[in-house]
């Protein structure tokens, strides 16, 4: 009997990632169309994937810098969003201001050596450290509330490492001290998995509290990503 419901077992995940894949190819396509016309972003090397955002995160990402032209932008780890971002600020976003946070001091070196940043760019080193959040173990960046100390557009979710709970936790300590009146978008990844989705319910606790109103969506490829936007930028669930 076990062996019969193993198969089963076997055969649902298998049909869902076949269902999830689908999912991405489409995302593929409406991510090349979406950049068309683009061509500093057509020519740009990025890979994407793997660990890295999907191509729903890129879309969304591209979707965002294009229709809503955030004047400030905080990207939680670097890679190849950043290399996204910045190919955006050196063509069509001249005047926007983004901070990068890394946790791994010789990445960022290695990075910066690889790739040109904008004079609006800056990365920033924030250390990996953990700490408890509801008894349980989570990767935080050291010293994150004195290094980031302006409010900020448009928030990038994609570190530090994930947790197996309550991951990436910063941000819902950020939100803590937003006054009640912050306009603001925030994309986080690996919404799919359970860490991710702990934070997320926190997150949207906090900011009830403080009497945000915040629209909502889940846009969900191989990875999921998830949107949080305010009233002025509401249309960000229906990209």
């Amino acid at each position: 009997m076990s062996k019969f419901i193993n198969t089963i077992k076997r055969f649902f995940l298998s049909q869902n990632e076949i269902l999830l894949t689908s999912k991405e190819n489409e995302w593929a396509n409406i991510y090349n169309d979406s950049i068309r016309g683009k061509t500093f972003l057509k020519d740009l090397p990025l890979n994407i994937g793997r660990w890295a955002g999907n191509y729903t995160f890129f879309y969304l990402l591209n979707r965002i810098l294009s229709d809503f032209k955030p004047q400030s932008i905080l990207e939680f780890g670097v890679g190849e969003s950043t290399k996204f971002i910045t190919a955006y600020l050196l063509s069509e976003l001249k005047d926007t201001t983004h901070i990068a946070i890394e946790q791994d001091e010789e990445w960022a070196r290695v990075f910066i050596n690889k790739n040109v940043l904008s004079k609006n760019s800056r990365i920033l080193i924030c250390p990996l450290y953990k700490d408890l959040v509801k008894g349980h173990i989570t990767n935080f960046y050291q010293n994150l509330n004195s290094t980031v100390k302006s409010l900020y557009d448009f928030y990038i979710i994609d570190g530090p490492f994930g947790s197996n709970r309550f991951s990436r936790y910063d941000i819902v300590y950020l939100a803590s001290n937003f006054p009640y009146n912050h306009e603001f978008i925030i994309l986080i990844d690996d919404f799919n998995r359970a860490g991710e989705k702990e934070t997320v319910v926190d997150l949207l606790k906090v900011l009830q509290v403080k009497g945000i109103k915040t629209y909502c969506s889940e846009y969900c490829g191989v990875k999921s990503v998830y949107l949080i936007g305010t009233e002025k930028f509401r249309y960000v669930t229906t990209l």
